[in-house]
């Protein structure tokens, strides 16, 4: 890319990278986009990992808040190819004894999957399904500014701002229950005993029944063409293959936002900013990773509940005290003999991923930030002891650790996908304390990744807010 002029340069084209980089452009003003990977997409991508024909999702599968989130809502991305593709159940999870409860887009399926906490269940979640939108600008808005709606987000408080295992105790009495909570919140990354870890299980089940839990046809990678085909219809010029290792090197521009976690704004930034701003950066707190792997399969996964073979995703940790260890024991440094382990099959439901008859999974489980402990061994027979013959089906396997997945993605430091932890205090302090946590002591320097509010996610809702705080500061509109 020649030396021009642009008024905004966006580092990075991960989701929230693709949403600043589109939020400036419809005002009419010229962005780039810069990308060191050869292709775009941050945590987006897929790729051919194990064997040829078999197309994986190098990190994000399934994207309820693709569709849901507000920025996704205001873009229509299937005029760049976009499909969507809804698997029978959003997610299941099985049991030892072969049985397994259901997220179903219906309330009372997966109600009944529950067994005694079916009425429990549908006090939780009705209360939300014709507020859902509401909610959920609220709940991706720019923290910490003062709440639209304060009485309905503090009525969502009341109900989950405590953490997971006192949400079970508080709502249900049976096993079923208290462990299909479990696995949703265990999406948090965090101890099931950490506050706010029930706030991420109950806006995944939310939005299970309100939109579903698809995946993209053709893998991620079909999600972060359609923005760049909306990029391109902009004006936006998109640059690959350019690792960006100081501010010097870019074009001129009025605005630069860093789609890239704390660690790497100081590298790029070099002395520009304070030392008192430089230290706040350095203190930011990078949450658990986790262990990766792809597999191309002979045939579908041998799951015991027939629930399993038609749901896109797959908790596989049987009890909610089995849950709540491992992520303890995770939070504690340690690495557990049992893992709570995520399992999704997109090629179930969408058939261009893989060569017919045949099959692609992936699954992680969550380790110590820049854990270097191989869990082959423990994510599969997690997996065998739900479908009984999985080793047979395996054709190929790529394992990726954490410094793995950091060397491909620099965002995902010590394997940690969601830009830094996101407990109670750094859900309101991503990556400083201050009220507009996109801007930085530089007005022409904004930060727009997941390490901003609110937070992880393929929401686009970081790098959104971000651009509409470059715009009122950098450009007075």
């Amino acid at each position: 890319m020649e030396k021009s002029e642009y008024d905004a340069v966006v580092v990075g084209s991960g989701p929230n990278g693709l949403a600043a980089a589109l939020e400036i452009a419809r005002t009419g003003r010229s962005v780039a986009v810069i990308e060191a990977h050869e292709t775009i997409g941050g945590g987006m991508r897929t790729g051919e990992v194990t064997l040829p024909g078999f197309l994986h999702d190098i990190c994000s599968s399934v994207h309820p808040l693709g569709i849901a989130s507000p920025f996704f809502r205001s873009v229509n991305l299937s005029n760049y190819g976009l499909e969507w593709v809804h698997p029978r159940y959003c997610a299941a999870h099985p049991f030892d004894d072969g049985s397994a409860a259901v997220l179903d887009r219906s309330v009372d399926v997966t109600a009944e999957s529950l067994g005694d906490d079916a009425r429990a269940y549908h006090r939780t979640m009705d209360p939300w399904l014709d507020v859902w939108e509401f909610l959920l600008e609220e709940l991706l808005g720019p923290f910490p500014l003062p709440p639209r709606r304060p009485f309905l987000l503090a009525r969502f408080g009341l109900q989950a701002l405590p953490s997971a295992q006192t949400y079970v105790n508080r709502y249900f009495k049976g096993e079923r229950a208290k462990a299909f909570f479990a696995g949703m919140a265990a999406h948090s990354i965090q101890p099931l005993e950490n506050i706010v870890s029930a706030s991420f299980g109950l806006m995944l089940s939310l939005l299970g029944h309100v939109v579903g839990w698809p995946v993209a046809r053709g893998g991620s990678q079909s999600l972060a063409n359609a923005l760049a085909g909306e990029l391109t219809a902009a004006g936006v010029k998109i640059c690959t293959g350019w690792k960006v290792n100081s501010l010097d090197e870019l074009p001129p521009s009025r605005a630069v936002l860093l789609d890239v976690t704390p660690r790497q704004v100081l590298d790029i930034t070099g002395e520009r900013f304070p030392d008192a701003y430089r230290r706040q950066l350095g203190r930011y707190r990078y949450g658990p990773g986790i262990f990766k792997i792809d597999w191309a399969l002979s045939e579908p996964v041998p799951w015991r509940a027939e629930e399993c073979r038609q749901a896109g995703t797959v908790h596989l940790g049987g009890t909610y005290e089995e849950i709540a260890l491992s992520e303890r024991l995770i939070g504690q440094g340690k690495h557990p003999e049992k893992p709570f382990v995520l399992f999704v099959q997109p090629s179930r439901f969408d058939r261009s991923r893989a060569p017919e008859g045949k099959e692609v999974g992936w699954a992680y489980c969550h380790v110590p930030n820049g854990s270097t402990v191989d869990m082959t061994d423990r994510i599969e027979a997690q997996i065998e002891r739900f479908a009984p013959g999985f080793k047979d089906c395996i054709l190929a396997r790529r394992v990726w650790s954490t410094r793995d997945l950091e060397s491909y993605n620099p965002n995902y430091i010590g394997g940690d996908i969601n830009g830094g932890m996101q407990d109670l205090l750094q859900f309101f302090t991503r990556p400083t304390l201050q009220l507009t946590p996109y801007r930085t002591p530089d007005p022409g320097i904004y930060i727009c990744s997941s390490s901003t509010p609110p937070g992880g996610g393929v929401h686009g809702m970081c790098g959104y807010h971000a651009a509409r705080t470059a715009l009122r500061y950098a450009f007075n509109s």
